[in-house]
């Protein structure tokens, strides 16, 4: 169900990161459906531009940021805030992976990159809009994944999935006594552009997308903490 702005309930701003492709692309069109506003965020701000059209420049704002960086941070959720008066969710959604297997056949340039996007990436974008939802009261979402949750041999990138449940878990309850709500999103396979090849019986994008916002749409009172989401076929 769209939400309808009032007085009392104006239209909501939600900010993505990763927002260009996959779950974040497909986030953002759910999001505008269900009456939200979206700041978009990527690396390439031109990526963002067919999606903004899509959506609409009343609704849309594409804003080129590095996760990595918290000085981009920071200036994207400055460029949202001042161009839709505020913000009331943001979807800590940029992740990556690497090429190898394991330790022994990774790549420590690639893990830190991985670390620095998956870990600190959204330590920064929660920092960067902490001050924005908590005068609002509003709602943070994390992509982890179902690789947080599970031992996967030798998985470096369940690695910082882990930390991200872990994560989760400790800003939920530093958030909760301000009003906050956290909610952790953990997908298992799904058909992105993460992966190079195409996964038969992934879920889509858009599966994932539908949690986010059945996140978003609980009454004040209810939090939706953690939603697993896994394909039923394995």
């Amino acid at each position: 169900m769209a939400l309808q702005p009032t007085r009392e309930r104006p239209m909501k701003t939600l900010l993505i990161t990763g927002a260009s492709s996959g779950i974040g692309a497909a986030s953002a069109k759910r999001a505008v459906e269900a009456g939200y506003r979206v700041g978009l965020a990527a690396r390439r701000k031109d990526k963002l531009d067919g999606l903004v059209a899509e959506l609409g420049e009343d609704k849309a704002l594409a804003v080129s940021c590095d996760v990595t960086d918290y000085a981009s941070q920071r200036a994207a959720v400055k460029a949202v805030t001042e161009r839709f008066g505020g913000l009331d969710a943001v979807f800590a959604n940029a992740g990556i992976g690497t090429k190898g297997s394991g330790t022994s056949g990774g790549d420590p340039e690639q893990w830190r990159q991985m670390v620095l996007t998956n870990v600190l990436g959204v330590m920064y974008t929660v920092k960067a809009a902490h001050e924005a939802i908590i005068a609002a009261k509003g709602h943070i979402l994390i992509t982890s994944s179902g690789a947080g949750r599970k031992v996967l041999s030798g998985s470096v990138y369940g690695a910082t999935k882990w930390a991200m449940s872990g994560y989760g878990a400790n800003l939920r309850e530093e958030m909760r006594e301000k009003g906050v709500k956290v909610t952790l999103i953990e997908p298992g396979m799904v058909e992105t552009p993460f992966f190079d090849e195409p996964k038969p019986g992934a879920l889509e994008a858009d599966d994932i997308a539908r949690a986010v916002v059945y996140a978003l749409s609980q009454p004040a009172n209810v939090l939706a903490g953690e939603i697993w989401v896994e394909p039923l076929q394995r």
